[in-house]
């Protein structure tokens, strides 16, 4: 049997130079691309660390323990993400996510939180401050995370089946310790707490139902998400991607379900509650569903790169701007000139193209920009 053979490209490495614009562009809350879509969701990666190596985001053939991770001195401080996050909010960003990585792998990470709780939007209200985690560190830090301004957690948890979780992480971590975070999560107000399955075909998918049956009525609000075509490392295979419609019609076989609103313009998931009012579940159909129509975030990188869409083949560099003498209104244009410029829809353009048929260049890893 031949060996996977991944190539790799250290996406870190490529990138544009984020420049100033000769004239100001205002920071009016109002800022649209060039399809018309407004900025109103960042999301931050804050390491580029994680101690997990699920195979469809950081696989252990290639983040080894000689993966050369960004030092330290490269990371943005918890200062600089908060003046970049402050140019963005003055151009309508309303929810901020941090990501890694595993965010919770970032000392100290709860005065980055305490910064940007402090931010208002554009009419002056609290930021939606959120966070996403695989849970191994929760329980510990979930009353900090809490008292330093977070709202919300989302937890990446794959099955419920100890051994199945324990191959999907690839590190052996135990299923009943990432249950125990998410419980104290809810204990300590961290709510709505989302729980993101990844399905993939063959490996996980009879996870689905016991999943479904475990969440129901608990408040937590589990989504599915199709196994996705991100980065260059994990092998994806079509053949691997269970449809959103599949796994609906599992669930609706024995758990009835209605389709609801969407909660928010933008939003990615498909909601659809337990038809006897005991909570509900979502899907994300990035693969077999595209929403790129309606998708409002950009993406900012450990070290300072911003990333227009979660398939990016670049990112464009903020960090000599944020290190060196440019103004805040000279940040926030140049912002403004590269949202301005985005014509991303990397999901509707592969959707109308044969399956063989090449969608660009080699895409940045999702381990490094965050889900």
């Amino acid at each position: 049997m031949s060996e996977r053979v991944i190539p790799l490209v250290d996406q870190r490495l490529q990138s544009l130079a984020a420049t100033v614009p000769s004239t100001p562009i205002a920071a009016t809350g109002l800022l649209g691309d060039a399809l018309g879509r407004p900025l109103r969701d960042l999301r931050i990666s804050v390491t580029d660390r994680c101690n997990f190596r699920c195979s469809y985001c950081m696989p252990k053939e290639v983040f080894d323990k000689d993966y050369p991770y960004l030092p330290h001195s490269a990371l943005l401080s918890f200062e600089e993400i908060t003046r970049v996050a402050r140019q963005f909010v003055a151009h309508g960003v309303q929810k901020i996510r941090l990501t890694g990585g595993e965010p919770l792998l970032r000392k100290h990470i709860e005065i980055l939180i305490e910064q940007l709780a402090a931010l208002r939007t554009v009419e002056g209200q609290p930021l939606d401050i959120t966070l996403t985690t695989n849970g191994s560190l929760l329980e510990r830090k979930a009353v900090a995370l809490k008292a330093a301004g977070l709202r919300r957690v989302t937890v990446s948890l794959d099955g419920l089946d100890d051994t199945v979780f324990r191959a999907m992480n690839d590190v052996d971590f135990p299923v009943a310790d990432v249950l125990r975070g998410i419980a104290a999560a809810q204990a300590a107000g961290l709510g709505p707490i989302k729980v993101n399955m990844v399905v993939k075909r063959g490996t996980n998918d009879h996870e689905i139902l016991p999943m479904a049956r475990h969440f129901k009525g608990t408040g937590i609000v589990l989504r599915f998400i199709e196994y996705m075509d991100v980065g260059a490392t994990n092998g994806w295979r079509m053949d691997e991607v269970m449809p959103s419609a599949e796994v609906v019609k599992r669930i609706h076989a024995e758990l009835p379900l209605v389709q609801l609103d969407p909660a928010a313009p933008g939003e990615t998931a498909e909601r659809w509650g337990y038809a006897d009012g005991t909570g509900e579940i979502g899907v994300i159909s990035s693969v077999t569903q595209a929403f790129c129509r309606d998708c409002n975030r950009a993406r900012l990188s450990t070290e300072g790169k911003l990333y227009l869409c979660l398939f990016a083949t670049q990112g464009h560099d903020l960090k000599p701007l944020v290190r060196g003498q440019a103004s805040d209104e000279q940040l926030a244009s140049a912002i403004a000139q590269i949202w301005q410029g985005r014509d991303d829809r990397y999901s509707e353009l592969r959707a109308s193209l044969p399956p063989d048929a090449s969608t660009g260049g080699r895409r940045v890893e999702m381990s490094y920009i965050g889900g």
